[in-house]
């Protein structure tokens, strides 16, 4: 496979390099970096590009049950697959391990189109847990 293919870009978050340009990510980093920044990204959050990012954070106040595992998974599949044309994503799954803490898990498989290198990706989404008793009337 090419490396052309893959790119090379800013690193996110974007800091110097030990010579004090702005350092680039390239290869597999640069495709995860790009994963990271298109879930964490909230539609309409970027003026200029009102349309990029993910719609996980829609279920930020949702139950934490298989219903909004099944939407956050969906909600990843369509902006992976718009976002980031260089990787077919294999699956994804979404684990409530922690949801008392406040964190669901979502656990990206996916491959670099034009290779054969099984790869993943845990990203921690961030919700409201739920408090039950201590809810306000």
């Amino acid at each position: 496979m090419s490396q052309e293919f893959v790119g090379r870009g800013w690193s996110f978050p974007v800091h110097a390099d030990v010579a004090g340009r702005i350092a680039l990510s390239s290869d597999s980093h640069e495709i995860e970096e790009s994963i990271r920044l298109i879930l964490a990204t909230t539609p309409g959050e970027r003026p200029m590009r009102p349309e990029f990012g993910c719609a996980v954070h829609d279920y930020v106040f949702a139950p934490a049950d298989a219903a909004t595992a099944g939407a956050i998974g969906d909600a990843v599949r369509v902006a992976l697959a718009f976002w980031e044309p260089r990787i077919d994503v294999t699956g994804v799954a979404v684990t409530f391990e922690r949801a008392d803490e406040g964190v669901l898990l979502i656990d990206i498989g996916y491959a670099i189109r034009g290779s054969n290198d099984p790869r993943n990706l845990v990203f921690p989404f961030y919700v409201i847990p739920d408090r039950g008793a201590e809810r306000l009337p």
